[in-house]
């Protein structure tokens, strides 16, 4: 089996040097760079499976650098590493489009973790999705998902996701009607169990999903908040308690 591929960019070289050494143990092949210039020809000549980026850098910093990538449509899965241990921080990280956040200092056995998950988030379908795995593509509003194709479009056009968006709308749309918690959710779709912060995260997934998902300007039809308990996908965008 071919060895996944990590591009890891960050401006501190001893911890260049630490993570290739040490991911390169766990069989991964990892290459370094030191800053945001190189990484477009990198992403062209030799794509990584995953990236892992550093927020703050000469230059352009990882926050811009993962807004940059999902306007252009990349769906490369991104987890960020920061000296921010700051909530928000970490929230804003998200809101950006990575599939996950890390503050320094940490211990790469924990980066190895977050790897290791969002590439199983981008790789399998998750098992609560079971439901919709061999399914038809669902039609809700003005969009359709097909989990065959892993692809949600809008009007024709594909919606470039982050794993994770992938994984929260797949749950969800593989429960119609039926509210979810956040822990459930984060379980559910990312294999890991909720918290405060945790479920600050789901917030951040589905406020996304519903910029990709809901009409601007009108309240939510399609992913509706259970106010005290979580949110539940309405596939025909009308009352949850219907049919």
């Amino acid at each position: 089996m071919e060895q996944r591929k990590i591009l890891v960019v960050d401006d501190d070289v001893r911890l260049r040097e630490l993570l290739q050494r040490y991911l390169n143990q766990q069989g991964y092949t990892v290459e370094t760079l030191p800053d945001a210039r190189d990484l477009d020809r990198k992403l062209a000549r030799n794509r990584p499976d995953l990236l892992v980026l550093d927020v703050m850098m000469p230059g352009e910093d990882g926050l811009a650098v993962v807004r940059r990538l999902r306007a252009q449509g990349e769906p490369i899965p991104v987890v960020m590493l920061t000296a921010r241990g700051e909530d928000v921080d970490r929230i804003l990280g998200l809101e950006m489009g990575a599939d996950d956040y890390l503050a320094k200092p940490f211990n790469p056995r924990e980066l190895l973790a977050r790897i290791n998950s969002v590439l199983r988030r981008y790789e399998h379908t998750p098992v609560v999705a079971a439901p919709l795995a061999g399914a038809e593509p669902l039609v809700f509003g003005r969009c359709v998902l097909d989990p065959a194709r892993r692809e949600l479009t809008r009007d024709g056009s594909v919606v470039t996701l982050t794993t994770a968006e992938y994984a929260v709308l797949l749950a969800l749309a593989s429960h119609p009607r039926r509210p979810l918690t956040r822990e459930q959710l984060m379980e559910l779709a990312m294999g890991k169990g909720g918290g405060e912060s945790q479920d600050r995260s789901i917030d951040v997934h589905v406020s996304r999903l519903r910029k990709a998902i809901e009409e601007p300007d009108s309240p939510p039809r399609y992913l509706q908040t259970v106010w005290g308990y979580g949110y539940v996908f309405v596939p025909d965008g009308g009352s949850r308690d219907a049919g």
